[in-house]
């Protein structure tokens, strides 16, 4: 059989053999195989709105899913298969008795607490002050545990009036514990800088703000009225700097001061906070012990501290319609002690409450102001004051008018706030007993306030040395004579010769003369006996 040509007139190829064309069958099945797999394993590319996941291809129907066997329950106690062994019995619950205590009672906010520093604490709203000096006015406090009680002691009764006119301007109540690095809470304090009163006002100070001072009465030491004129004070400078801290520094170094500092930073490129500033160590020891006593009494439990719960109530109340009285018949009136009253109405120098335009204004603790109106009305008269001011006339002195009125000059000096070496002259003006009644003038100063004659409270006065220091000299005030009864009373002066009572009994017109001061015997010097005398 003729060979048939190819196209292009070439021999066909040989025959392959058999081994060959069956391993190129074998590869190119490997490779479709190894295609397909490719292909299955990266899947199409689906188009899908951005955000949602791509969940991958699609698996068709034809498809099969392989299953998963899950693993055969295993059970926790052996020798049992699953679902072979009984339930176990569970006790049935218990029955909960709630009582009233265990009831979940809603707090309302609004609702004053029943303790004054509960309420204080709430109302912080200074920034703390982060400075070594803090730490170290703690530790002071902390040690001196006796000082703090009687520091707290003393502010419970004006504390209330405080923070009552604090929230009153939205001021923080940081504030109410200002007295306590000012005054301690003495409302009778003074300073060497002659600063008075619970905020320790400076005399031009006070009377920039409208406190008066004058023999008989200072302002800067009453209750109301420092409050208020310390508070418009320190609200004016915190307006003024914008911080509180600078306001602070202001009420202890002055707004000037302060002031100048600032600006001086401010020229110098320097921060101008409270840390920054260059101030007197007063002063920069003076915001510390506010922070330190704001640390103490919002935790007290932390330092060990354990604060006498301060009712949230009034305290004292002003009695505007009293009329002019003495400290002791107030007392006696109210049936409160002297000492309480003295306490609410410290701006009084005198023992005295003299009624001015509207009442003598009277303070007198809350619980007690029934009590005095009920026993003012019961009065057959109106009390009136024991005592009146009397004008020394021309040759008269401390000494004749203490006579005249029955009392030693030491006491009419306390009565008048008047030094030991203050000389007292023709027309000058004193407080002293009305009628005579030395009695009672006593009777308005209790055992307990006043101060005792002799070694119990002495009294100095300034001298000078050999070598010429003044130096302090305890003085001894004069002693009061015990006479019989119905005669007159005899004031022993220092360095004077009374003469003593008369034994015999004394007519009474006898009784009104004064009594000579006794002579000294003069002594002659013996004569020699005349010549010729003879000697017996």
């Amino acid at each position: 059989m003729p060979r048939v040509a190819s196209i292009e007139g070439l021999a066909p190829p040989a025959a392959m053999p058999f081994f060959i064309d069956h391993f190129m069958r074998l590869a190119i099945i490997a490779l479709a195989s190894a295609l397909l797999a490719g292909c299955a394993a990266t899947g199409g590319v689906a188009d899908h709105p951005p955000g949602i996941p791509d969940v991958g291809p699609v698996p068709r129907s034809t498809d099969r899913i392989p299953l998963r066997r899950l693993p055969e329950p295993v059970s926790r106690t052996p020798g049992i298969k699953p679902g072979k062994a009984d339930p176990i019995p569970f006790p049935r619950p218990t029955e909960v008795v709630q009582t009233a205590d265990d009831e979940i009672k809603p707090v309302d906010l609004t609702i004053p607490p029943d303790d004054l520093w509960g309420r204080i604490r709430k109302g912080f709203g200074m920034p703390d002050l982060d400075s070594p000096l803090v730490a170290e006015h703690q530790a002071w406090y902390l040690n001196r545990p006796d000082y703090f009680r009687r520091m707290t002691e003393r502010g419970r009764r004006y504390m209330f009036h405080i923070v009552e006119e604090i929230e009153k301007r939205g001021l923080p109540t940081e504030l109410a514990l200002l007295p306590m690095v000012e005054s301690a809470y003495n409302p009778e304090a003074l300073s060497v800088a002659k600063a008075s009163g619970l905020w320790q006002f400076i005399p031009s100070t006070g009377k920039l703000y409208g406190l008066e001072q004058n023999s008989l009465r200072d302002d800067r030491r009453d209750i109301i009225a420092s409050t208020q004129a310390a508070l418009d004070y320190l609200q004016k400078i915190y307006e003024m700097h914008g911080d509180w801290h600078l306001a602070l520094a202001s009420y202890n170094w002055g707004e000037g001061a302060v002031g100048r500092a600032v600006m001086r930073n401010q020229a110098a490129g320097l921060p101008t906070d409270f840390a920054s500033l260059s101030m007197p160590p007063e002063t920069r020891h003076y915001v510390p012990k506010l922070q330190a006593l704001k640390n103490i009494i919002a935790q007290p439990e932390l330092f060990g501290i354990e604060l006498e719960p301060v009712a949230n109530k009034p305290y004292f109340t002003q009695v505007a319609e009293a009329p002019s009285m003495d400290l002791a018949t107030a007392a006696r009136l109210a049936d409160v002690p002297v000492s309480e009253i003295r306490a609410l109405n410290p701006q009084h120098k005198r023992p005295v409450i003299r009624a001015g335009e509207g009442g003598a204004q009277l303070v007198l603790p809350a619980h007690a102001v029934d009590t005095f109106m009920a026993n003012l009305d019961n009065q057959d008269t109106r009390p009136n004051s024991s005592w009146r001011t009397y004008t020394l006339g021309a040759k008269e002195t401390l000494a004749t008018v203490a006579r005249r009125f029955g009392v030693t000059e030491w006491r009419l000096r306390q009565f008048n706030s008047l030094p030991p070496a203050t000389r007292v002259g023709p027309g000058s003006t004193l407080l002293v007993p009305d009628g005579g009644a030395a009695a009672g003038a006593d009777a308005g100063l209790n055992a307990e306030d006043t101060p005792r004659l002799g070694v119990d409270t002495p009294r100095y006065r300034m001298v000078k040395d050999r070598r010429g220091r003044w130096v302090r000299v305890p003085v001894t005030p004069p002693k009061q004579a015990v006479t019989p009864a119905g005669r007159k009373t005899v004031v022993i002066e220092p360095k004077k010769a009374v003469a003593a009572p008369p034994k015999k009994p004394v007519a009474p017109a006898q009784q009104k003369a004064a009594i000579a001061p006794k002579k000294t015997p003069v002594r002659t010097p013996p004569t020699k006996p005349a010549a010729g005398a003879k000697k017996n």
